[in-house]
Formats: C-alpha cells, sequence, structure tokens
C-alpha cells in the first residue's frame, strides 16, 4: 500500500528538519571566522521563525489537515491517520516555536562562552523541536513514542556538550537514565494497549476499549482482528497498561514521585537547555500525556483521573515545599517547575475530555512566564557565576529593566496583580476543578497557591533590597553578549503581557 503524503500538513516539523541538516552542513563548509557563530543562530532562528509562521498560518485558514492514513478495511473500521493537524496541535506547536525563539536567542548569548560547538548545538536544538512539534499531531502510538524520543535523546546530549563540565556530566547522565526508564516503562505499557486492542491507532484503542461489541466490532473479530474488550474483561491487564503509559509520562513532566531528577539537572545544564526542559520538553509531554488520555483511553476516565488527581495533589505539594528550601535560581525554578506541573495536571483529574483545554491554557501561560524567567537568570548569569538568590538583591538599582520583568514574571507565577496572566490561568484550573466535583484537589490546590506566593515574593523582594557593595562586584570573564538576551526578555514579556491584558487568546483558542 502507497500512503499519500500532504506537506502541507507535516510542514513545520519538515521545515525545522531541513533547517537542522542545513546547520550541519553551514557548520562543516563555512570558515571558521567570527561571523560564523551568529550566521548559525540566524540560520536558526529563521527557521524556528518560518515554522511558527506555518503554524500560524494554519491556523488563520482553518485548515485541518491530516496524513499517514490506514483506508477503511473490509471490516468496516474507518479511516484512521497518524498526523492530525488539529486546534490542540495547533496551540502545542505555536507554544513550542515561541518558546523556541526565547531558547535560540539565550543560545546565542550561551555559544559566545565558547567551549560548545555551534553546529552540534543548533542541530540538536532543531531535533528536539521537530519532535516536538510533532507529538501533538501524533495519533498512533509508534509515532506517538518516536517523537517523544526525539525530543527527550538530544536534550541529554544538549546537557553534556559543554566539555569538561563535570556538573554538566552529571546532569546529562542522570536525565540519559531517566530518559531510558521512562522509556522502557512506556513502552510496556504501549504493548500492553496493543495486545489487548490490536491496533496502534488511538482512535481504533479507543473503539476497541469500549464494549460490549457492535456488530461492525463482530465483523472485526470473523475478519481475524480483535474484538472489542467487553467491559471489565481484562481490567488487571488494562489497569497495568494504564498505569505504566501514566507513569512514563510521569517521568517527562517531572510529576511526583519521578520528579527527583529536576533539581540536579536543572543546575547542571547550561540556562538554556533548562529552559527547554522547563518549558519545551515539558508542553511535550504533556502533550503526548493529553493525546493519550483524551482520545485512546477516554472511555477508561474512571480509572485514569483518581490516579491523575492524585499525582497532581502530590507533585505541586512536593514541588512547592522544595521550592521553600532554594537558594540557588535555577534550582528554585525547576522545583517550581514541579509544582507548575502539578497545577497542569489538575484538570485531568476531572475525567472529562472538556477539562483537557484548561489544562492547555495554563501551560500556554505558563511557557511565557517561565521562558522570561529564565532569559532574565541567563542574564544576570552573565556577571554572577554563582546565580543565587542573593546575587539579585538590589537588582533594580543596578538594571532596572531585567529586574521589573523578572519581578513580572514572578508575580504572573504567583498568580497575583498585575501578573494577570498567571492569576487567570489559576482561576481557569480552579474552576474547571470545582465544577468537576473534585473539591478535595481544589482545597490541596488553593492551598499550595498561598505555599507558592512565599518563595515568589521573597526572591521578588530581593530585586528591591539594597545589596551590599561586594555583591554587585562583576565575576571576572563573564562578560557575555547581552543583545540577543534582551530580545528574549523582551519577546517574554511581550507575550506575558497580552495574556494579562487579553487571555481569551489562549482561551479561545484552547476552547
Amino acid at each position: 500500500m502507497i500512503q499519500s503524503i500532504d506537506y502541507a500538513a507535516i510542514a513545520p516539523p519538515l521545515i525545522l528538519a531541513v533547517v537542522a541538516g542545513l546547520v550541519l552542513l553551514l557548520d562543516a563548509f563555512l570558515p571558521r571566522t567570527p561571523r560564523t557563530l551568529p550566521t548559525l543562530g540566524l540560520v536558526t532562528l529563521a527557521g524556528v521563525l518560518a515554522a511558527l509562521a506555518t503554524v500560524l498560518t494554519q491556523a488563520v485558514q482553518g485548515s485541518r489537515p491530516r496524513t499517514f492514513c490506514v483506508p477503511a478495511d473490509v471490516a468496516g473500521v474507518p479511516p484512521s491517520c497518524s498526523f492530525v493537524v488539529d486546534d490542540l496541535t495547533l496551540v502545542f506547536g505555536a507554544v513550542v516555536l515561541a518558546a523556541a525563539v526565547v531558547v535560540v536567542l539565550l543560545s546565542w548569548t550561551q555559544l559566545a562562552e565558547g567551549g560548545i560547538p555551534a553546529g552540534e548545538w543548533y542541530f540538536l536544538l532543531l531535533c528536539t523541536l521537530t519532535g516536538a512539534v510533532t507529538l501533538p499531531a501524533s495519533r498512533d502510538l509508534i509515532m506517538l513514542v518516536v517523537a517523544l524520543e526525539l525530543v527527550s535523546l538530544p536534550v541529554f546530549a544538549l546537557t553534556a556538550l559543554k566539555r569538561y563540565d563535570a556538573r554538566g556530566s552529571e546532569a546529562a547522565l542522570k536525565l540519559f537514565l531517566v530518559s531510558v526508564i521512562s522509556t522502557a516503562v512506556m513502552l510496556f505499557g504501549v504493548s500492553l494497549l496493543y495486545g489487548l486492542t490490536g491496533s496502534v491507532h488511538l482512535d481504533r484503542i479507543a473503539a476497541r476499549l469500549s464494549g460490549p461489541p457492535t456488530a461492525a466490532q463482530g465483523a472485526e473479530a470473523l475478519a481475524g482482528l480483535p474484538a472489542a474488550l467487553p467491559a471489565g474483561v481484562p481490567s488487571g491487564v488494562l489497569t497495568v497498561a494504564v498505569v505504566l503509559v501514566l507513569a512514563g509520562f510521569a517521568f517527562k513532566v517531572a510529576a511526583v514521585p519521578f520528579h527527583f531528577w529536576a533539581g540536579d539537572v536543572y543546575q547542571g545544564a547550561p540556562v538554556p537547555v533548562a529552559a527547554l526542559l522547563s518549558v519545551i520538553s515539558k508542553a511535550a509531554g504533556f502533550a503526548g500525556l493529553i493525546v493519550v488520555l483524551t482520545i485512546a483511553l477516554a472511555g477508561q476516565a474512571r480509572l485514569w483521573a483518581p490516579i491523575v488527581a492524585v499525582l497532581a495533589a502530590l507533585t505541586m505539594t512536593v514541588g512547592n515545599l522544595l521550592a521553600l528550601r532554594q537558594r540557588h535560581a535555577v534550582r528554585l525554578l525547576a522545583w517550581s517547575s514541579v509544582a507548575q506541573s502539578g497545577y497542569i495536571l489538575a484538570p485531568l483529574g476531572v475525567a472529562g475530555k472538556s477539562a483537557a483545554p484548561a489544562s492547555i491554557a495554563y501551560l500556554a501561560i505558563y511557557a511565557a512566564m517561565n521562558a522570561g524567567a529564565f532569559a532574565v537568570v541567563m542574564l544576570v548569569s552573565r556577571t554572577s557565576q554563582r546565580n543565587e538568590l542573593d546575587d539579585y538583591r538590589g537588582l533594580a538599582f543596578r538594571s532596572p529593566a531585567p529586574a521589573l520583568a523578572l519581578a513580572f514574571f514572578l508575580i504572573c507565577l504567583a498568580g497575583l496583580p498585575p501578573g494577570l496572566a498567571g492569576l487567570f490561568a489559576k482561576i481557569v484550573v480552579f474552576r474547571e476543578i470545582v465544577h468537576g466535583g473534585v473539591g478535595w484537589l481544589a482545597v490541596v490546590m488553593a492551598v499550595n497557591t498561598v505555599i507558592g506566593l512565599y518563595y515568589y515574593i521573597a526572591w521578588t523582594a530581593r530585586l528591591f533590597t539594597p545589596a551590599p557593595a561586594l555583591a554587585a562586584v562583576p565575576v571576572p570573564g563573564r562578560r557575555l553578549p547581552a543583545r540577543p538576551v534582551t530580545i528574549a526578555v523582551a519577546v517574554a514579556l511581550l507575550i506575558s503581557l497580552a495574556f494579562s491584558v487579553a487571555p481569551q487568546l489562549v482561551l479561545s483558542a484552547v476552547g
């Protein structure tokens, strides 16, 4: 069977993949001059912007193409496609690529420090973005797993690219082990789902897991295909499969109890990689989780929803409690990111497909705020190698613009005015939980929101507290170009302000 390919549907990941190959060729053949590094950065940024423009064009035109489809068979099973462009795909694609603009600009400054091969860095970054854009469009288990690994595997290579950095090598090893374990766990669950249903396409899995069998599904059995599963017959195997798939995705999004790697990996990795893990990798993980739960396992919501609700409560609580103890800026953002994963998971615990838009809206708003916070941290790291919270004392007096931007991002993450974007995001999630009847989770979220206020406000207060004279002494050798990072801060700030003024930009897109 020869399948037709709709190149308009796969245009965003295809653009990123082509630019990744182009970057490697340019790195191999361009002469080693001071202009080589900016050239590679510009090509990478142009590729990301082109892919983002394609996603926005698809959204404006209203086209929802699909490709890599399996036609209907003699048993009456309808056509199924492996790559589907829908509203979820477009929203996640826009979030990932907008965050990628910030990460590329941060990378520009990181690579100027030297010691990291620029060609390999940008190639691996584009590979990760290709997987992250492909993943929300994946509608079969094979493409889903491959896309998720395409997101994960280049990241630990990026973490270890800084040679002779013991902390970076340790972080890369931990990330690699986590990636291998989570993949093994997920593949076990995926194999069980395939064994139960005889299909890898998510819509066919959903149809065959819902019983009792219909006449068409009885015809499938006569044709040699597995019939639909009567309710409750393989409940033990199905439960194990669902738990294993959830555990695999929990590793990817750093949900408790699979969160232990986050602090060390974020701190040991270069700041652009930490930002990538916190926003892009997390968005990809949640995209895969939402696709599997709301399409393939939609009929088993009563099975997985309580598990997701407990995971959400534990994740937001443990993340906030660990963040209270941190004195390093990146580690605090790491554990804060774990807590934010709990907030994103919470609506999925309501056990309805209508709850997914609340998670997506929160993730989109969170991505802008967190990417901006990492951009300011990158800016401060130019003059402070330790990058501890005390290094931010008096930043408002030394660098007013970055300090005000960081204060706004932190207030947004806390969900306080004037950071209305974060407040709207929390209200959307809280409303969905309450309407879904999961009152105990709403109470847990309210308590955790109050806990999170402490460390966000404490960090913000340091920005406006006069610092001792020694705290402002720059570290020799850390004067790196500031313009790309400044642009990254401005991009994240503009998006966060837009979400604060007009939250319907996100809510209408995911609703």
